[in-house]
C-alpha cells in the first residue's frame, strides 16, 4: 500500500464534515456509506488524538517540562 501523505488537523475535520454531509445525504449505497463511515471514524481518531498530543504540549509548557 501505498504511504498516505498525514493530513492536517484541520484538512482532516474539513474532510469529516464532508463525509458527514453525505452520510446525511442518505443517497449513498450500503457499500459506499460503510466506507465513508469507517474513514469518518479514523478520521475523528486522528482528530482526538491531535488534540490529545496538543493539550499535552500545552500542559507541559505551561508546568515549565518542555523535554519530550
Amino acid at each position: 500500500m501505498a504511504e498516505q501523505k498525514q493530513m492536517t488537523y484541520e484538512e482532516a475535520m474539513t474532510r469529516l464534515e464532508k463525509i458527514v454531509s453525505m452520510l446525511e445525504n442518505d443517497t449513498l449505497s450500503l457499500d459506499e456509506s460503510l466506507k465513508l463511515f469507517e474513514e469518518g471514524t479514523n478520521l475523528a481518531r486522528f482528530c482526538n488524538k491531535t488534540l490529545d498530543e496538543a493539550e499535552l504540549k500545552i500542559t507541559k509548557l505551561n508546568s515549565g517540562d518542555e523535554t519530550e
